[in-house]
């Protein structure tokens, strides 16, 4: 997720993204990047071939990810496969292909994804909050994998970090060709539009929010400028908020900054403030249980601001689940610091859950 700051604190709610920009005008804090604890997210492996590649949902709408593939791949084998989903508000190539690159290099073959409305993905308008057409673009990658040669398709698991983890959740729901089903960092986007962290939104709160959006429907429908909303902040200065600072430290340094040829530089990470109350009506735990006899494995750090997520998550899935703490680590850590992220745990995971079956495809 790229940071709501109109939901933390709460106090900032109705605050007009120009108005929150004017208070931030102050003299820069950061002046570059935190790259320490080994961030990496624009990893490139000399190990793995790397294609562009485009497939269409059942909306007929153009889903494109990059898919990376050992090199040492072996004509006529089937691999298991997993599919990344990057975080909210970001594209593929923040976060997503460094787990897809990672995971790639412990002989998976692996596939990051533009979610709809984002990056290279096809939708009108950009940056279009929609969260039923998310979830869908991780069952049309199944259906591009599992018609590969070189991928089994009973051996297809989903990876999603911070906003993706709810969406991959969502998807898992209805889609049991899905056979391990992972998140790190985990945002749900839905209790964190309705309820802010630590349910720190009121009700009020909420319908203020609500009444914004559809005020700017009637801009909008008469052909008014797009308004965007929430998102990672431009400036930062001494009153910057802890959550928004580690945000920027991502999105808006060098360290994980990507603007994809069809945003801009000040349109990245912020969706579109009217439809951006649709994740109100999102609530991807609800039945979360019904997903067993699949496994589950949450990944959060003990200091991240998120971790409600995860914890709400595992108490509500059924066996096999599974909640992996990394130690001192906070939500953003564990998009690109590739000292802390557990990547064994990932690949014991995977390797566990994807293990080929009598019978299976490709035995």
């Amino acid at each position: 997720m790229a940071a709501s700051w109109s939901r933390t604190p709460p106090e900032f709610h109705m605050k007009k993204l120009l108005a929150l920009n004017a208070l931030l005008i102050s003299p820069l804090i950061a002046t570059g990047a935190d790259m320490s604890h080994g961030a990496n997210n624009f990893y490139i492996s000399d190990r793995l071939t790397t294609e562009k590649v485009s497939f269409n949902n059942q909306y007929q709408m153009k889903v494109v990810g990059n898919l990376f593939l050992p090199k040492d791949r072996q004509p006529g084998v089937k691999y298991p496969a997993i599919i990344v989903g990057h975080p909210m508000g970001a594209v593929k190539e923040q976060s997503a292909n460094l787990y897809a690159t990672m995971m790639a290099e412990r002989g998976f073959v692996a596939l990051s994804l533009d979610l709809p409305f984002w990056g290279e993905s096809e939708g009108q308008p950009r940056n279009v909050v929609a969260p039923d057409i998310y979830a869908e673009a991780f069952s049309a990658a199944v259906d591009y994998l599992g018609t590969q040669a070189f991928v089994d398709r009973e051996r297809i698991g989903v990876l999603g970090i911070c906003g993706s983890g709810s969406f991959v959740i969502s998807a898992a729901k209805i889609d049991p060709r899905m056979r391990a089903i992972a998140t790190v960092s985990m945002y749900d986007m839905g209790a964190a539009a309705r309820n802010a962290l630590n349910r720190s939104q009121t009700v009020e709160q909420r319908q203020a929010i609500i009444a914004e959006a559809a005020k700017q429907r009637w801009v909008e429908a008469a052909g008014g400028e797009t308004k965007y909303t929430s998102g990672t902040v431009h400036q930062i200065d001494a009153n910057t908020h802890p959550i928004q600072r580690e945000f920027y430290d991502f999105y808006r340094t060098s360290r994980g900054e990507f603007t994809p040829a069809s945003s801009s530089p000040e349109l990245t990470t912020h969706p579109t403030l009217t439809s951006n109350v649709k994740f109100m009506n999102f609530y991807p735990f609800n039945d979360i249980e019904t997903i067993s006899p699949r496994p589950m494995l949450f990944i959060t750090g003990t200091e991240a601001h998120s971790r409600e997520f995860s914890e709400d998550a595992y108490k509500r899935a059924a066996e096999p689940k599974e909640l992996h703490w990394v130690p001192g680590a906070g939500h953003v850590d564990l998009y690109d610091r590739a000292r802390l992220i557990p990547w064994g745990k990932l690949t014991a995971f995977f390797n566990q859950h994807l293990a080929r079956r009598a019978g299976a495809a490709g035995a």
